[in-house]
């Protein structure tokens, strides 16, 4: 199929009917492999995760904060982001900020390399190799749940530790840690729970990880085809930012409940199910629990989409630096 559409394009090109960065963006997608755009995409989530972990480690605290039902008078320990930001650096050093980094790190390898290297085949198997044209942004939904889940399947084990890690405040003295590093949280969790333990919250990280790759993949390709579109705009900086900034917008929106029953399982062994997650924090703290975190949440993953989809667009640029023309 591509490279049928890109000998149309091509013609097309030479006829003046088509916008140069239209066919840039097509000519850089068909000659890129999947173990190519897994190695990009790999290394892009990665540099993302780096730069804006402190953000997720404030919104998980803040997500694992229960309100104490009747509780009038004790305030919450952790309120707002810069003010659960600045908490965690005063009680817990600095570096407290990046825990669970390597475990993040570990997920965004296979994780972010997986759901945006299977993304452009899932596609192409969806509308079939002959297909020409700009695929419907249904398709784009569909293919992103798709990689979304399967990814999240492989990858549930870096995420339940590096939940874990990240939920673990200052312990008073004299009370031992629960893990002394992402390896040992790792055998920690499978000597004490069992191996499957491991794949805990596995049904809500399934359907957040699902709805937000499909928020944040479809709506990135949909905002940029819809940008290149605009005379005067190109395959640009510009448009990677505006692009990545719709995202991480769309994907908060969508996602933010199941991200916090998702948190709340892996950080708290207590819950029966997700079902009952989801009704206990609902008849304990109202439908706005859902949402809490929400404003560190958007920052988060408007940050990391911004940075994840830039590095990524100028890794492959630099991977594959002949197929630019710009």
């Amino acid at each position: 199929m591509v490279a049928n559409e890109a000998i149309f394009l091509i013609t097309q090109f030479h006829t003046s009917q088509l916008p140069i960065p239209h066919l840039q963006f097509l000519m850089a997608d068909l000659k890129f492999s999947f173990a190519e755009t897994f190695l990009c995409s790999a290394f892009a989530a990665c540099f993302a995760e780096f730069c804006t972990i402190p953000l997720d480690t404030a919104k998980v605290r803040l997500q694992l904060q229960k309100k104490a039902v009747g509780d009038e008078v004790n305030l919450p320990k952790y309120r707002g982001l810069l003010g659960t930001m600045a908490t965690i650096a005063k009680e817990e050093r600095l570096s407290a900020l990046w825990k669970g980094i390597v475990a993040g790190l570990h997920r965004q390898c296979i994780y972010g390399g997986l759901r945006i290297g299977l993304y452009e085949p899932v596609k192409t198997l969806l509308v079939g190799a002959d297909y020409v044209g700009d695929i419907p942004l249904y398709q784009k939904i569909i293919a992103a749940l798709l990689t979304g889940a399967l990814a999240i399947t492989v990858a549930n084990p870096t995420d339940l530790v590096k939940v874990r890690l990240q939920a673990e405040g200052k312990f008073p003295a004299g009370i031992a840690r629960r893990y002394y590093g992402t390896l040992d949280a790792y055998y920690t969790i499978v000597r004490e729970e069992g191996l499957a333990a491991l794949w805990t919250g596995l049904g809500p990280n399934i359907a957040r990880n699902a709805i937000v790759n499909a928020a944040e993949l479809a709506s990135y390709d949909q905002v940029k085809q819809t940008i290149l579109k605009i005379p005067g705009f190109s395959d640009n900086v510009l448009t990677h930012l505006l692009a990545g900034l719709g995202a991480g917008f769309f994907a908060v929106c969508i996602g933010s409940p199941i991200d916090v029953v998702k948190s709340r399982m892996m950080g708290d062994s207590g819950y029966k199910n997700t079902l009952d997650c989801f009704i206990r924090t609902l008849r304990n703290e109202g439908f706005l629990a859902f949402y809490k975190g929400f404003v560190p949440n958007f920052t988060r993953l408007g940050s990391w989409n911004v940075v994840m989809f830039l590095t990524l667009e100028q890794v492959k640029k630099a991977f594959r630096g002949e197929l630019y023309y710009d």
